[in-house]
């Protein structure tokens, strides 16, 4: 189970948004990497082209970039802070059946984080 997910309200612990929160846009598992909502701005020029309409395309757009998913940590809803994440089993009851299931939860936040 990720410890991390998408819509997630995350912090930035390192660079140069250190300090910064933000949603996780899309979670990239294979290369262990989350795209933050407002961290991590690069500049990306596209080629100018043109539509069937005749408008014009392209240009430079900021866009953000995928960061290590090591450098952010997940935020605790009661207290605003980063935290860690646990998993715990709970027993789900569902039309009569029991099934056990891993559900994520905050750990107390730290004094240093």
């Amino acid at each position: 189970m990720a410890n991390i997910k998408k819509d997630d309200l995350v912090q930035v612990l390192t660079g140069t948004d250190r300090g910064k929160q933000g949603k996780v846009l899309a979670v990239i598992a294979e290369q262990d990497r989350v795209i933050v909502e407002g961290v991590n701005f690069v500049t990306k020029h596209s080629r100018v082209g043109q539509t069937q309409r005749g408008t014009k395309t392209g240009g430079i757009e900021t866009m953000e970039a995928p960061i290590h998913i090591s450098n952010v940590a997940v935020v605790d809803p009661s207290t605003k802070k980063p935290t860690r994440v646990g998993h715990r089993v709970d027993e789900k009851v569902k039309d009569g059946t029991k099934r056990t299931v891993r559900v994520r939860f905050a750990k107390k936040s730290g004094k240093d984080l």
